[in-house]
């Protein structure tokens, strides 16, 4: 009798051990921002995997059986928005099918709804170069957008996943807490970067100057999404003899080619930004990225 108890007991454990570990939401995020922000929030009741990382244009991604298999098995997609993955995205959606993630669907969530859009064109013309019709999407680079957008998704993965709806309430008010403490800190660091003049490779970063208070004077693409002739370099250079800057700056994925050409010969630094998590060695999460832009910012003052 003994021995036929041991062995149910014995048989009960062994299913115990052998039953499949709970891997919580499936998480698709478009970009690394968003997927930092989701573990944040999620904590080990979410499982994220990013689309891209921060050495890819964010404009431009192959969609790759790889990424073809986490849609089809994605419970939530976690993008930008404002048309910033208007050419991959929809082919994503259309040819995985997964109805979880379509638009219109819980599943499917866009940061930029709820941020103020800079940048929103008057008049769209292809002519004009990469314009988004919704406002710039690189909302990123500004804290307080991400600090929107966590209030935001929270909720949704408190609709999604109602079991843990208090988890995510209660990570959404730590996680909140600890970045208005960051924010504060940043803004007290950085005063020294407002009114400063700069230079941008690419039109990615109006929200970190409205933010910090920087001075764009130039933009080393003549249109978004345009590479640079030399007679618009060269031309660029008078323009900043008579408007100097402090520095060009350009997200990590940028080629770099153009903002050496013209800090050689402007005599100002260029600042290599991580533009999103995992751009530097530093900007390991959300709150590194901040860390190391400021500092670098910063540095390039000296």
């Amino acid at each position: 009798m003994f021995e036929r108890i041991a062995k149910i007991s014995l048989g009960a454990l062994l299913c115990v051990f052998t039953l499949p570990a709970f891997a919580g939401l499936n998480i698709l995020a478009c970009e690394p921002e968003w997927g930092a922000l989701a573990q944040e929030l999620g904590g080990d009741k979410v499982s994220v995997y990013n689309a891209t990382n921060a050495l890819q244009d964010p404009h431009r991604v192959e969609a790759k059986p790889s990424l073809m298999a986490r849609a089809r098995g994605a419970d939530m997609l976690a993008c930008t928005g404002a048309e910033l993955e208007v050419g991959w995205l929809p082919i994503l959606l259309r040819q995985t099918g997964n109805p979880k993630i379509q638009p219109g669907q819980p599943g499917y969530f866009e940061a930029a709804h709820y941020v103020r859009m800079l940048e929103i064109p008057t008049r769209l013309d292809r002519a004009e170069g990469d314009v988004h019709p919704g406002g710039n999407p690189h909302i990123q680079t500004d804290p307080r957008n991400i600090a929107l957008v966590a209030d935001a998704l929270a909720k949704r993965l408190a609709e999604i996943d109602a079991a843990n709806a208090e988890y995510y309430r209660q990570r959404h008010v730590q996680f909140a807490a600890r970045w208005k403490m960051a924010i504060t800190n940043w803004e007290k660091l950085a005063a020294p970067l407002k009114g400063i003049p700069i230079v941008v490779q690419h039109k990615g970063f109006p929200y970190l100057e409205n933010w910090l208070g920087l001075k764009q004077v130039a933009a080393l693409e003549p249109k978004p999404g345009v590479e640079p002739s030399s007679a618009y370099l060269s031309g660029l250079l008078g323009q900043l003899q008579r408007q100097p800057a402090k520095m060009v700056i350009r997200a990590a994925y940028n080629d770099a080619r153009a903002s050496e050409w013209l800090t050689e010969r402007a005599k100002i630094p260029a600042v290599d930004l991580p533009f999103t998590v995992g751009g530097s060695e530093q900007a390991k999460d959300l709150f590194g990225l901040f860390d190391d832009t400021v500092q670098k910012l910063l540095g390039a003052l000296k």
